[in-house]
Formats: C-alpha cells, structure tokens, sequence
C-alpha cells in the first residue's frame, strides 16, 4: 500500500472482514460495522484470535487511516491422527486432545487422506465452524471406519503423529450394538453379527496399515483412557512432544455431541473423564462370533504392538507393552 490514504469505507470493509472472521466461533456472531475500535480489539482478545493489525491502524470514526496489513489466517501443516475403531473411546480422547493448546480439533471430520491436497480440505472444513488456536501447531481427525483412508506417503512433507489404539472386543461389540438399537430408525449394527463384522474389518484394516505404513506410530489400548489415564496422559504427551502435559479435565465445545460429531451421552459434557464403566450385558452376541472377534483382537494387536514406535498397554510391563 506504500504511504497512500485509503477511504474510510474500504477500510470500515477491512475491518469489518477480519473481525468477523475473528469471531467465528461457537456461532458467536456480531454486527461488526456497529463496533468501536476499542469493542473491535476487545472482543478479538476475549476470543483469542490473533490478528495482526497495530492499534493505531483499526479505523476509528471521524478519522481515515491506512490498514498495513490485516490477516487471522494460519498455516498448519503438521497433524494427529487417530485410527481406531467405533466405541473405543475415542470421542473423549479427541477432547483431551482437542483441549490442549496446541491442537486443533477433537470430532471426526469424515476425510480421507490420500494427497497432500487433503490436508487443505481438512483445514478449510475445521474452519467452518472452528478457528484455529494461537500458536497452536497440530489439527486432529481420527478415522474409524474403512470408507476413509489414511496414506501417509501422499502428503508430502507434512509432519504427521499417528496414534493407533484398540478397544477388546467383547464390550465394544455390546457397545455398538447398544448405542444403533437406541436409532429412532433400524440400523444394520443394532445386530451383534453386524457389529461384530465391523469390528472384525475395522481392526484388519488398521492392522493392514500398521504394516505397511512409512511412518512410525504410536499404540496405545484404547480403555487406559478410562481406568488408566495417569499412564496414559504422560506418554502421549512425550510422543506429540507437547508442553504442558495432556489433562484429565477437558473443554466442551461447540460441536460436543451433536450429530456425526462422536459420542451424544451427557457423560461426554462433563468435562472430566468418568471411569464407570457402562454395563452393556443384556446384549447377547453369538460364541463364535465372539471367540472370532477375540482371536483377530488378539492376533492384530500383537502385530501392531510388535510394529509400534512406541506404545502403553493395560498390562504393567516394559516400552513395548
């Protein structure tokens, strides 16, 4: 812009522009043609978005001034994902994820991920409804289920942190089916059988990508959420080198329980991890449909611990579970 005047109205529509898009978030939305300057700075800093306009430069009525530069963009490149599975209580752990500082994002967004390209979708869809944290460094998905894809050797020098986890079958299965039978309309994983397919499939394919990904991963069990944060907490927070260390306590936000967002119970909104556990026992699943879940449980997992960079398991053992 060099040293020229601009008019108060093309600087009104600048200010107007960044402070709206500002403020994009929790459905928090304002007339911004209707604030001071000072309303305008305050209002940023509530929500703390940073936006690099000086004082000095924000118009204020009766006085033209010229804007330099005005901007609430970010440039993330680096990402968390979690692959895991339905009813592995991964929707608490995109909160826990999703509170700390420096991460972005705590629902699944329903992507795949198989160019470089994606990662630009997956910012602009979390923008939507989101805005990025300042001086945040990760934005977070988790991928549950077989329809979206993860290929890590497509995305191009983005820094990625893959953590994989599993939940044991018995319960999840009992889980999934309680959860779709509660669907005001039929759903084809209010059957065990079904369910337990899709777990069977999930976890093959998890597995599958476990041995043939470029890109070191971290497993953990998925019920150390639950009964063992303590040992939990501590060890993702080393692998994602984050500062300070994960908490227990987490935030509830705009997107918390609805819809094809993750869990809907009212446990979620607590903001606290519950560790009682929910009792599904009336869901009867057929025994060998069971014993063949628990033995690709079994078989899968052991592969993923022995492939992992690292990883923490309900047993009390050493590095490698």
């Amino acid at each position: 812009m060099g040293g020229s005047v601009k008019t108060t109205a093309i600087i009104n529509k600048k200010v107007i522009k960044a402070v709206e898009t500002s403020m994009r978030i929790e459905d928090c939305r304002f007339d911004a043609s209707k604030k001071t300057k000072a309303q305008a700075k305050t209002l940023m800093e509530q929500q703390c978005v940073q936006v690099s306009v000086p004082e000095s430069d924000i118009y204020l009525p009766g006085r033209p001034q010229r804007i330099e530069t005005m901007s609430a963009s970010f440039d993330l490149s680096a990402r968390i994902f979690l692959l895991s599975h339905m009813r592995a209580y991964t929707s608490l752990a995109g909160h826990i994820l999703g509170s700390h500082p420096q991460i972005n994002g705590y629902y699944e967004m329903h992507l795949s991920y198989e160019d470089a390209a994606a990662l630009d979708r997956q910012l602009e869809a979390f923008r939507q409804d989101e805005v990025l944290k300042p001086g945040s460094r990760y934005l977070f998905d988790k991928l549950l289920h077989n329809d979206y894809v993860l290929k890590p050797e497509r995305l191009g020098a983005a820094e990625l942190k893959i953590l994989v986890a599993l939940a044991e079958p018995a319960h999840t299965i009992r889980s999934i089916v309680h959860l779709f039978r509660q669907k005001p309309d039929p759903d084809l994983y209010a059957s065990p059988v079904e369910a337990a397919r899709y777990y069977v499939e999930r976890v093959r394919a998890i597995a599958d990508f476990c041995r043939t990904a470029d890109r070191p991963y971290f497993y953990f069990d998925a019920e150390l959420w639950q009964r063992a944060p303590e040992r939990l907490l501590p060890r993702l927070t080393a692998w994602l080198q984050l500062e300070p260390t994960l908490s227990e306590r987490y935030a509830v936000f705009g997107q918390t329980g609805k819809a094809r967002r993750g869990d809907s119970s009212t446990r979620l909104r607590s903001g606290r991890i519950d560790r009682t556990r929910s009792d599904y026992s009336e869901v009867a699943i057929p025994e060998d449909v069971l014993e063949g879940a628990r033995e690709v449980y079994r078989e899968c997992r052991a592969q993923m611990i022995a492939g992992a960079a690292d990883s923490v398991c309900l047993e009390e053992t050493t590095r490698n579970c």
